[in-house]
């Protein structure tokens, strides 16, 4: 086909019994020749179109207008498989892990996009929105295994599920890394490390799991038989995609519960270095006032206090306030308040 030279299109070709064809022509006339052969479909990926960029698939492929919007839309939006007559929708969420040298407050560590797939009997059309989860690669994957892209259009829709989930292990693998150093680091002492930074993070892990999450329900549904009457085959392999997205849920739950134990444990900390640092004000407030209060007395100035008739009464006052003093600070911090 001779490409769009419009950014959205991102690839167009015809495929027969799993093999590319060669042939640059429109959109409808692939369509046409995919249509006078069984074993052929046709697969057009977009990134972000605007509805005219988009409205020679929409009307090549007959899709459904309620559908079409969903697809455009370039808001987050939940996963979900429709069925409109014999035009399956589906819609995943995708992620990836940014790199960080060091988790601060700030710290981005996950960026998500969305990806909306159109399948037909002969056809495939996938709309992506964000930059996370590109799909030239799975295509590239896909176009050099021709026994298992000759399965159709719900071989090139597994592939693409498949290629969101092992991207969803490799972020929760790598979360591992920032969980661990972030465990530690709440539990020595000296790190200083701020509750903001467990936050944000949690924060981050809320976002992933938005994202994760939510795709379990769509991908057990098209395992259901009475659903979606599926090749035994192909069912298998979503059945493995299925699979690995339980252990990405998994490890979310795991790794929300952890974080929630960090935050209480630095919120502890906080609380106990709060009530330490009153402890400590307590104690000099309690020592300036047991020197204030002998210097007090001495300043009333009665008759028969030492300091006006004994030549070392002025000395003696001294000596009494440091012998108090000390003795009141050796028992503070004998009791832990210094």
């Amino acid at each position: 086909m001779k490409l769009d030279t419009r950014p959205a299109v991102v690839d167009c070709a015809l495929y027969v019994g799993g093999v590319r064809q060669p042939d640059e022509l429109p959109l409808a006339e692939l369509y046409e020749r995919a249509c006078d052969q069984p074993d052929a479909f046709v697969w057009i990926g977009l990134h972000e179109p605007d509805p005219d960029q988009f409205a020679e698939a929409e009307k090549v492929f007959g899709l459904h207008p309620l559908a079409v919007e969903d697809a455009l839309n370039p808001m987050p939006q939940r996963p979900k498989v429709e069925r409109y007559e014999d035009v399956t929708f589906f819609v995943a969420r995708t992620a990836r892990y940014v790199p960080h040298e060091e988790l601060t407050e700030t710290s981005e560590v996950i960026d998500t996009g969305s990806v909306r797939v159109f399948l037909g009997r002969q056809f495939v059309v996938t709309v992506r929105h964000g930059e996370a989860g590109e799909l030239r690669s799975a295509r590239h994957d896909l176009e050099a295994n021709p026994a298992q892209l000759a399965a159709g259009p719900w071989a090139v829709l597994h592939a693409i599920l498949d290629r969101i989930v092992d991207a969803y292990l490799a972020i929760v693998t790598a979360i591992d890394t920032d969980v661990q150093a972030l465990e530690m680091a709440v539990f020595r002492r000296d790190s200083g490390i701020s509750i903001e930074r467990v936050y944000q993070l949690k924060r981050e892990l809320m976002e992933f799991r938005t994202a994760a999450v939510p795709l379990q329900r769509p991908l057990v549904t098209l395992l259901d038989k009475q659903t979606f009457a599926l090749a035994k085959e192909i069912r298998r392999y979503f059945r493995d995609v299925n699979d690995h997205q339980t252990r990405v849920v998994e490890q979310i739950v795991n790794y929300d519960d952890i974080l929630n134990s960090i935050l209480q444990a630095r919120l502890a900390q906080v609380t106990i270095d709060q009530n330490d640092d009153m402890r400590k004000i307590a104690s000099w407030a309690a020592l300036a006032a047991l020197q204030t209060a002998i210097a007090g007395i001495y300043g009333m100035n009665f008759v028969f206090m030492p300091e006006l008739h004994w030549r070392y009464g002025y000395f003696f006052a001294l000596a009494l306030m440091f012998g108090s003093g000390l003795l009141l600070y050796r028992a503070l911090r004998r009791n832990g308040w210094l």
